[in-house]
């Protein structure tokens, strides 16, 4: 362990054990500038510390927390009012804080834990790493409950009718798309993109070289089959298709590869029809067949050659009504539709079928031996412990039913629905002991311990290797406790913890909603508010991998940019969409007070507000509203 990792350690120690002032000499203190005005008589602020115990002050920790948080802060006594010697204050906040200590060490307030259900992000997360399968949880469950800023408060996260309903369509939606139900029914996903996205240039690093504008779209086929991608292009606010003067080239690809290029505009409807595209007055229909599994969907426009780069930026701003009104501006893809599947071949051996059928069976008296392998792995990791035969029995039950009128497939989709709705998967219990002393704090088991490392990290459940050690009875052991943490905070799941808490705690998730006002700010589009969000993220997760000192977040002279992000902060010789790591020369974007994003969502659309940043700064950053 290095001396930076050692030093935090000593500090704490030496801070719990020092010796103490004495409590008479502190009740004098305490009676001399605070009981003036926290006394029963004025009760100022609806505190009185004449009665609060300070010999022992465990016994009014709350009180004293509050105490110590002002006298640290210099809120109190209030500056009009007579001030201790800085010696006396620092020697009144040593006692309280010592004492506080050493009572905690000897007898912890560890509180207890309630029934945790999975919030939206974390079922859509547990789905995923219980079944490979990503799905999109805004479409199937309605938004979390929020309580001091954050959507993951076990209090705050009740379960109404409508959400039990909610859960039970979508067990029956992921465990049909996770099978690869032959009979699933064709569906239709909208890709919208914003109206204020300059489509100018190859605007993300998923995108082909030599394209321009477009987007890349990340979807699941249930199963091998036909499919159809909509695309539907720009219109001016007359209804009139943009830049179809001249002809240009769009390309659809999946997976890389190039499934169709055609041409549209300036007489292209021959020129559709050869490419097998049906162009119709309402979009374009390109056909494609795909295997089940995930797919990347590219759909771009071909960069025309002898064009540099910002030709095709506009030479007004794009939220003026002059753009929205000029049909002579380059095309751009303002919605693609992905429809299937149609003509179904088969379920395919997409990731989640792999995940799943861990055996399969060659006669149907195999088949019982296998459904019980299959649910039995299933179970142990979305329940998160190990399974009994207790466990399974109901799910084969579940399985037989569906066995008698079905596949075997079908059976084992039944049961997945009956998983997907368990307590057991969509809470997180902690049990208490079987005889708890009254009063005595007890250890969590290291299963509890797996799950609570996981959703904190991953947002997710514990992995195989994680569950396996819990189960074994080693995960807390501090060697292999923390070599576990390592791992997890190296994989790449670990982005959760910076999506979901400093999005939250830091309201990175405001940036996509922040308000801009088009007559302050002419230039805003959304690609810069794109590139502030990814700034951040990207700054973040590496002040968290590099295990950075909490002081770096308000001085790190380093920023993530792109072309774009570096147009506006004024750094020059910074090209292309991808982003890069950049060291900066002053001091206005330095640490994470100076990232643009941050700077947006706490202030107005217009104009700046030191009042909406100074409560942030107190609220968020220095823990004192």
């Amino acid at each position: 362990m290095t001396l930076r990792r050692l030093l935090p350690w000593f500090l704490v120690c030496a801070h719990i054990w020092a010796a103490p002032a004495t409590a008479p000499g502190q009740r004098a203190v305490i009676d001399k500038y605070c009981v003036t005005c926290h006394n029963p008589k004025l009760k100022t602020a609806g505190l009185t510390l004449d009665k609060a115990d300070i010999a022992d002050p465990r016994n009014d920790a709350e009180i004293w927390e509050k105490v110590i948080g002002k006298l640290r802060s210099g809120a109190m006594p209030p500056q009009a009012a007579r001030q201790p010697e800085k010696a006396v204050r620092k020697e009144l906040i040593e006692y309280l804080e010592t004492t506080l200590d050493r009572a905690a060490q000897v007898k912890p307030n560890v509180g207890r834990t309630v029934p945790h259900r999975l919030n939206r992000a974390e079922y859509a997360n547990a789905v995923r790493d219980l079944l490979h399968l990503d799905i999109d949880a805004a479409t199937l469950l309605p938004p979390d409950d929020s309580g001091f800023g954050f959507d993951n408060i076990a209090d705050v996260l009740s379960v109404s009718p409508m959400l039990t309903e909610r859960y039970f369509s979508a067990s029956r939606r992921i465990s049909r798309i996770a099978v690869g139900d032959p009979a699933i029914k064709p569906t239709t996903e909208v890709f919208p993109v914003s109206k204020l996205f300059v489509q100018g240039d190859r605007v993300s690093e998923e995108l082909p070289f030599g394209s321009r504008g477009g987007l890349a779209l990340h979807s699941w086929f249930p199963v091998d089959g036909d499919y159809v991608a909509k695309v539907f292009l720009l219109r001016t606010y007359d209804g009139r298709i943009r830049g179809t003067q001249e002809p240009h080239q769009l390309e659809v690809r999946i997976n890389g590869d190039k499934v169709k290029q055609l041409t549209i505009g300036a007489d292209s409807g021959e020129q559709a029809g050869k490419n097998l595209a049906r162009t119709h007055e309402d979009g374009y229909e390109v056909h494609f067949s795909a295997k089940a599994g995930p797919s990347t969907v590219v759909v771009t426009f071909v960069k025309e050659a002898g064009k540099a780069e910002g030709m095709l930026r506009p030479h007004y701003p794009i939220t003026s009504y002059d753009y929205a009104g000029d049909a002579a501006v380059e095309p751009g893809i303002a919605t693609v539709e992905l429809r299937g599947p149609y003509n179904v071949r088969g379920p395919g051996n997409s990731p989640s079928r792999e995940r799943i059928f861990v055996c399969h069976p060659a006669a149907l008296a195999e088949e019982e031996r296998c459904a019980t392998q299959i649910l039995g792995t299933v179970a142990r990791r979305a329940y998160r412990r190990p399974v009994s035969d207790k466990d399974i029995q109901p799910l084969r039950e579940f399985f037989r039913t569906a066995r008698a009128s079905g596949t075997f497939d079908s059976g084992i989709e039944r049961a997945l629905q009956r998983i997907l709705v368990s307590p057991e998967f969509l809470f997180r219990f902690e049990q208490d002991p079987a005889k708890p002393a009254p009063g005595t704090p007890f250890r969590t088991t290291d299963l509890e311990l797996a799950s609570r490392i996981s959703f904190f990290l991953w947002s997710s459940i514990p992995d195989d290797e994680l569950l396996d050690l819990a189960a074994a009875g080693k995960l807390h052991q501090p060697l292999v406790l923390e070599k576990q943490v390592r791992r997890m905070l190296a994989d790449s799941r670990s982005r959760a913890l910076i999506a979901n808490f400093t999005g939250q705690w830091l309201y990175l998730r405001n940036i996509a909603l922040a308000p801009v006002d088009a007559y302050a700010f002419p230039d805003f589009d959304d690609n810069l508010r794109q590139a502030f969000s990814r700034e951040l993220e990207l700054f973040l997760e590496s002040q968290f991998r590099q295990d950075r000192p909490a002081a770096d977040l308000l001085n790190s002279d380093y920023t993530f940019v792109n072309e774009r992000l570096a147009r506006h902060y004024g750094i020059p010789a910074v090209y292309g969409s991808h982003f890069r790591r950049v060291t900066l020369t002053d001091d206005v974007r330095k640490g994470l007070l100076g990232k643009g994003g941050l700077l947006m969502v706490t202030s107005y659309a217009d104009r700046t507000s030191p009042v909406k940043r100074g409560k942030f700064l107190l609220e968020n950053i220095l823990g004192a509203p």
